[in-house]
């Protein structure tokens, strides 16, 4: 059986869930990766199971259902150096005063109550709706205090590093923690300005806070390709940990290359652009190489279409995202190929 389709609604953010739910229908999702935002997922409102209720009342009357929460923004801003950009992303009840440290506590606050809110959400899915294939999962964020030091000059020693990793692990081992009372998994959509955005940082990070159960990936090739990292050889180191997965495609080496990989200051779009993320099929990701790789580490979850191309209609774009995902992906092979050869097969 194919694993379910959904798209994440963030790049949808400013459609109320109630106008954006039939849309996604029409354009062939089965489901979302519902954002934390005021228009799909208000959580000033989710201490109410009538408001969590209404939303699935939502989905189920256009056909959807829901596997996964997202609350990337306010993740983001647990172990972030807090400046104005972040101010522009969060609630203000998060944001209060703009004080840093008070920001980085209340942000992990609301991480708790996303784990709580989560399995209250989950558990409250409708009778004949299909249950999760996966234990629920809030996808998101971690920010990073060192991420400054991506490229060490003046160079940064390995004391600081470290030091980031343990402020990672001293922050994020509190919400892990309660995401494991609550039976929900976290997944870190491993990506530049986190504190795991490659192989090698993903390890790191996996090890900081101790192999935690509830920590593990939001796979998105898109991250991986544009850096020169090996994105399919990520789906079988951490085979284990994959909680959830993006369908994202990004090109890299088409642009005037007058901007590097670290983006020149340019704009995403900007010709002048060494990469660009690009709608499923328009970059050069290998869908096959990852489907099969999903298959051979039994990843049974869905496949979220994160849509992101600034040089196609969204609705064009997503719907061909939907066509194309239901096309590449397959079920994995549960018997050899050529067990029916053997005469007690026949």
């Amino acid at each position: 059986m194919a694993r379910p389709l959904t798209i994440f609604t963030g790049q949808w953010a400013d459609m109320k869930l109630e106008k954006l739910a039939p849309l996604l229908k029409k354009m062939g999702y089965e489901g979302v990766e519902i954002a934390i935002t005021p228009n799909h997922f208000d959580m000033t409102k989710a201490d109410k199971d009538s408001y969590l209720k209404n939303r699935w009342d939502i989905l189920k009357k256009n056909g959807l259902n829901c596997f996964a929460l997202s609350n990337h923004l306010v993740g983001q801003c647990v172990c972030d150096v807090i400046d104005e950009r972040h101010k522009a992303i969060i609630p203000d009840y998060i944001w209060g005063d703009g004080k840093p440290e008070g920001v980085r506590r209340r942000a992990a606050e609301e991480m708790i109550k996303t784990a709580k809110v989560c399995k209250r959400f989950m558990s409250l899915r409708p009778k004949g709706m299909a249950a999760s294939p996966i234990q629920p999962t809030v996808t998101g964020f971690t920010g990073s205090s060192i991420w400054g030091f991506m490229y060490s000059f003046p160079p940064a020693s390995k004391e600081m590093i470290e030091a980031g990793y343990k402020d990672f692990a001293k922050r994020w081992l509190p919400i892990l923690d309660a995401f494991d009372k609550e039976g929900v998994n976290f997944a870190l959509e491993v990506h530049p300005t986190e504190i795991a955005f490659d192989i090698a940082s993903a390890e790191r990070a996996l090890a900081a806070v101790n192999g935690h159960k509830r920590f593990g990936f939001n796979y998105d090739p898109s991250h991986f390709g544009y850096q020169g990292v090996d994105y399919v050889k990520f789906i079988r180191k951490f085979a284990d940990r994959i909680f959830h997965v993006h369908m994202k495609d990004v090109w890299w080496g088409h642009g005037s290359r007058e901007a590097g990989v670290f983006g020149g200051h340019t704009e995403f779009t900007d010709p002048r652009r060494y990469w660009d993320f690009r709608s499923i099929g328009h970059g050069d990701i290998n869908f096959e190489e990852i489907i099969v790789a999903l298959n051979d580490i039994g990843y049974a979850g869905p496949l979220s279409v994160e849509w992101e191309d600034g040089r196609m209609d969204r609705i064009y774009g997503a719907t061909e995202s939907a066509k194309r995902v239901k096309a590449f992906d397959f079920p994995r092979s549960e018997i050899a190929f050529d067990s029916a050869f053997d005469k007690k097969n026949q």
